[in-house]
């Protein structure tokens, strides 16, 4: 459909330019046939979901009030934090991996259309990931009998824009401030900790309340109630756009559209100066210091691990897989300290830590086997493959392992045979999972795997779940027992 649409368009054109980068979107969710089958069946479902829904609803009658708006405004701040996320690691992409800018902007075009459909662009990609997930249920719920829940989807395409412009703007400003690789690199903790801020705003909240832990839409539902927030004035805006009402979905979609216009005009010598900046590689000033050797080792081991070790620390990427695992790991690993020795949540704990572990080494075992700059060196080499192979996942596992030991840590509190029993499933779950990894990898450069998509496919993904899961469990178990 957009191929179709494109041939019908003047090539270069802005609508032409943004319906290439939606494309290359679509291409980055769902590369492999099996990928856009199981995508096709879950959309089917949802769809099938929205339209019982609609059906049992069609009949019904309510009118929207305070209630409904504040609801529609907790799930709106909760879309804005994801889409927010999204659109930052989307504008990275866009300004130091694209790899299209320097065709763009040699070639016969404004420079203000190629900012204005990456910006629109990043957009429909944030845009297009939630829409597959909202839109299958609630547009049938509206065509079969509520048509004002269509506000929804102009609420959606404000939250859209304006995520979009603070991904961009926020990036730009690290990349004129810091730099491009400071700001690679702090744009992904910033990415994470937006990700996450919800979940730690109600981790804040619920440890002011120890006598009960609450959800996070329940707490910030009571935040904002407890304001006056949501149930009328400004505030009520979204949701009395969520509900079809045409003055709130003018105003929000035309400041949105306002917003993103000043951003395409004021973002485009931003822009333009912070990709210049990204591609420059300036000498250094100062002089080395150390040994030359210690850059060299003397076995074949020492030096793979080594050298996959170091690229993975040089990853910007990674810091923010890393990073979103702490996040959520370190309430529970302070919830479990805070307890002076009782533990009851123990088998739990050893479980998290087994799955988690297992799914970051897989991770970064794919990166270390698959993203190889030598292939064809590493191939001809008069070395023996298994000793490549379990170089990098022993890099792979040496750099999770930090993560790996939290939470036989919180569990050592209690007992130690349950945190030792927890920290041998997760090292065995990693190691697993990471083998799988690399010795199923298909070599290509790193400088091709920017989107971060494995290439093993799902069937792949799924079995290192299952083990890790099943890992995990008897870990519980058996932490349970002792």
């Amino acid at each position: 459909m957009i191929g179709w649409t494109m041939r019908r368009l003047p090539p270069g054109s802005l609508a032409w330019l943004t319906l290439h980068e939606l494309r290359g979107n679509l291409r980055a969710t769902g590369r492999s046939k099996l990928g856009q089958v199981v995508l096709a069946l879950v959309l089917l479902g949802y769809t099938g979901l929205g339209v019982g829904l609609g059906l049992l609803l069609a009949d019904e009658h309510w009118q929207a009030g305070p209630l409904a708006w504040s609801i529609a405004l907790i799930v709106s701040i909760l879309l804005f934090t994801f889409m927010t996320t999204q659109a930052l690691l989307a504008s990275q992409r866009a300004l130091y991996g694209a790899g299209d800018l320097d065709l763009l902007f040699s070639a016969p075009l404004d420079p203000r259309t190629v900012v204005s459909a990456k910006l629109l662009g990043i957009a429909g990609g944030v845009m297009l990931t939630f829409s597959l997930f909202l839109l299958p249920i609630l547009l049938p719920v509206a065509l079969l009998g509520h048509p004002e829940l269509l506000g929804a989807l102009a609420l959606l395409v404000a939250l859209a824009l304006t995520a979009a412009c603070l991904g961009l703007g926020v990036t730009l400003l690290l990349a004129r401030t810091l730099g491009p690789r400071a700001a690679r690199t702090l744009g992904q903790i910033l990415a994470a900790l937006t990700g996450a801020s919800v979940y730690l705003g109600s981790q804040i909240l619920n440890s002011q309340h120890e006598d009960r832990r609450e959800s996070a839409a329940v707490l910030l539902f009571d935040a904002l109630r407890s304001r006056g927030l949501g149930g009328g004035g400004l505030s009520s805006l979204p949701g009395r756009a969520a509900f079809g009402e045409p003055l709130a979905m003018a105003l929000l979609l035309g400041a949105a559209l306002a917003l993103f216009a000043l951003a395409c005009w004021g973002m485009r010598h931003a822009f333009l100066r912070s990709y210049r900046a990204g591609g420059a590689r300036p000498a250094a000033k100062r002089a080395a210091k150390g040994n030359i050797a210690r850059h060299f080792h003397r076995s074949l081991f020492a030096a793979i691990f080594a050298k996959e070790l170091r690229l993975l620390l040089r990853d910007p990427a990674l810091i923010f897989q890393v990073l979103l695992r702490i996040v959520y790991l370190a309430p529970i690993l302070l919830l479990a300290l805070r307890d002076h020795g009782s533990l009851p949540l123990a088998p739990t704990l050893a479980f998290t830590s087994v799955v988690i572990a297992g799914q970051l080494v897989s991770s970064l075992a794919w990166l270390a086997a698959s993203a190889e700059d030598a292939p064809d060196l590493l191939k001809v080499a008069p070395v023996d493959k298994d000793d490549l192979d379990f170089a990098k996942l022993l890099a792979a596992m040496a750099l999770a392992a930090p993560l790996g030991m939290l939470l036989p840590i919180a569990i050592a509190m209690e007992t130690i045979p349950g945190a030792l029993v927890t920290l041998l499933f997760t090292a065995g779950a990693g190691g697993t999972v990471g083998y799988l990894e690399v010795a199923h990898a298909q070599p290509a450069r790193r400088a091709t795997f920017q989107r971060r998509q494995k290439g093993g496919g799902i069937v792949r993904n799924l079995i290192e779940f299952v083990i890790a899961l099943l890992l995990g469990l008897a870990a519980g178990v058996i932490v349970y027992f002792l």
